[in-house]
C-alpha cells in the first residue's frame, strides 16, 4: 500500500507541473516519461559509457558475492561472506547504473523484469552469474522494443510503452503461476 500512496502522490505531482509548463516542455516530458530514445544524445554517451565501465567493475568486484548471496543470509555468512556489505556495494552499483540509463531515456518499463529471465531460460541451468549476457539481453529488449514501436504500429510508440505492453503480461503470467504454486504447496 505505501507503494501505491507514493505512486499517487509523485504522479499527481507530475499532473501539477504538466499545467504548470509550456507546451513544449510538457511534450518532452511526455516523452520521457513514456521512455523514449528519441530524446536520448550523443553527449550522453561518454557519461553512459563511464557508468557502466565503473558499475561493471563494481559488479565484477563483488562477484563472489552475486554467486553466494542467492543461497540465503546465513548461507553466505557461513561461506565468509559479509553480506550486508555485500548487498551494499550490490545496490549501489545497480542504482547508479539505473539512475544513469533512466536520466539518458526516461524510465523503461520492465526490461529487467524481462531480461534475467529469458537469459537465464537461454543459458539453462547453471550457477554462473549472468550479468553480462543479461545486461546484452537487456539492451536486445530496449532496441527491440524501439523497433517494434517505431515500425509495427500505425503511430510510433515510445519503447517504454512497448515493454509495457509486453512485460505487463509476463508479470501477471508469473503472479497466477506464482500464486498456483503456493496453493497446491
Amino acid at each position: 500500500l505505501i507503494g501505491i500512496g507514493v505512486a499517487a502522490m509523485f504522479s499527481s505531482l507530475t499532473a501539477y507541473l504538466q499545467l504548470r509548463a509550456n507546451a513544449y516542455d510538457v511534450a518532452d516530458a511526455m516523452r520521457w516519461l513514456s521512455g523514449s530514445l528519441g530524446g536520448a544524445r550523443w553527449e550522453q554517451v561518454p557519461l553512459l559509457a563511464g557508468a557502466v565501465v565503473l558499475g561493471g567493475a563494481a559488479l565484477a568486484a563483488i562477484a563472489r558475492s552475486l554467486r553466494v548471496l542467492p543461497l540465503g543470509e546465513e548461507a553466505a555468512t557461513g561461506l565468509g561472506e559479509k553480506v550486508e556489505r555485500s548487498r551494499a556495494a550490490l545496490v549501489l552499483a545497480l542504482v547508479v547504473l539505473s539512475a544513469c540509463a533512466t536520466a539518458a531515456s526516461g524510465p523503461i518499463a520492465f526490461v529487467s523484469f524481462l531480461a534475467g529471465p529469458v537469459t537465464a531460460r537461454l543459458a539453462g541451468p547453471s550457477d554462473r552469474v549472468l550479468l553480462a549476457p543479461s545486461a546484452l539481453m537487456g539492451a536486445v529488449i530496449v532496441l527491440g522494443g524501439d523497433l517494434a514501436g517505431q515500425y509495427l504500429f500505425p503511430t510510433a510508440l515510445p519503447v517504454g510503452v512497448v515493454t509495457g505492453i509486453v512485460g505487463a503480461p509476463y508479470l501477471l503470467a508469473q503472479l497466477v503461476r506464482l500464486n498456483r504454486q503456493g496453493a497446491s504447496a
